[in-house]
């Protein structure tokens, strides 16, 4: 699975600490604390008719990650928002966007790592593509990396930090092996998630998803096990095996960029019978429904840009 260039991306434009650039113009200085040690955090965002779903729950967890991470200076919500609403003005975006916002310690006076070099920050940047759910629905071929994700001590997921290495790595080793995604276990060998969704199999009925002990608290994690609760489908939170998941009925991954995507193949096995099951398909109508009818607004109708394609701020 390779994402495509779309032409609607030509001529972005791009928010950086509010100043609104094109994409090819845009850039952070290189005493920025994103480029001397992916000391920044981030969140995706994904815009429907001109909501934000659950943009709340990730401006939160943004916000923690940043309190984690011990920045100084953290932009309110308000602040956020208004250059999120700029940036979808300044490229006429209302549906089918994807967002990423990332939030760096800010600018050093000189290259190092300790923090108490920074003078100037933090450095906030928007953005947003136009960029349909990501994933094949077909069905995803995964293969398990050589790679552990990291438990609390090491490196806690439950900050939402811009360093992707490990990854990075994994989706190497799946590339490598012509699968879609790399499955990821924790140090104790039970799965984590894959090396960019969170992991969930259904097996007698029953929804099942490992615990955030080695993977973040995903956002459509959560809205997956909500809409289970709410709609009465038996769902689980527990340490999971491999071979839980290779004898799965169904499995699917979840995520803000690509939404619910069905796993028909781990590790060679076949998951149920290779097709995208039933328990995947009603949760994915049921979170299109929820996308449908929920978020914060940040979008208008359409309006001209003055001056075109670009946009100066």
């Amino acid at each position: 699975m390779l994402q495509r260039f779309d032409e609607r991306n030509r001529d972005l434009i791009v928010n950086i600490n509010g100043r609104l650039v094109h994409r090819d113009e845009a850039g952070v200085s290189p005493f920025d604390s994103v480029v001397q040690g992916g000391d920044a955090v981030w969140e995706g965002l994904r815009l429907y008719g001109g909501r934000i779903f659950k943009l709340e729950e990730h401006l939160a967890r943004l916000r923690a990650s940043a309190l984690a991470l011990a920045f100084a200076e953290i932009p309110s919500n308000e602040e956020i928002v208004e250059e999120i609403r700029r940036t979808l003005a300044a490229n006429r975006m209302r549906d089918n966007v994807h967002v990423r916002l990332t939030l760096t310690r800010g600018v050093k006076h000189t290259s190092g790592m300790d923090p108490r070099l920074n003078r100037s920050g933090p450095t906030l940047i928007v953005l947003a593509e136009h960029k349909a759910p990501v994933y094949d629905r077909s069905g995803l071929r995964l293969v398990t990396s050589a790679l552990r994700r990291f438990d609390p001590d090491a490196l806690d997921p439950k900050i939402h930090h811009a360093n992707l290495l490990q990854s990075i790595l994994a989706k190497i080793e799946a590339n490598a092996a012509g699968a879609d995604d790399a499955l990821m276990l924790d140090r104790r060998g039970f799965i984590a998630e894959t090396n960019a969704t969170n992991f969930f199999v259904v097996t007698g009925g029953v929804v099942m998803t490992g615990r955030a002990v080695a993977c973040p608290e995903g956002i459509t994690r959560a809205t997956v096990l909500e809409l289970c609760d709410v709609n009465g489908i038996p769902s689980r939170v527990k340490d999971l095996s491999l071979t839980e998941a290779y004898r799965a009925d169904e499995a699917f991954c979840t995520g803000t960029m690509g939404e619910l995507a069905s796993v028909t193949e781990i590790d060679g096995r076949t998951i149920g019978d290779g097709k995208p099951g039933p328990m995947t398909a009603r949760l994915s109508d049921l979170f299109r429904e929820l996308t449908g009818l929920a978020g914060t607004v940040v979008a208008g109708e359409r309006q001209p840009v003055a001056g075109g394609g670009h946009a100066a701020g």
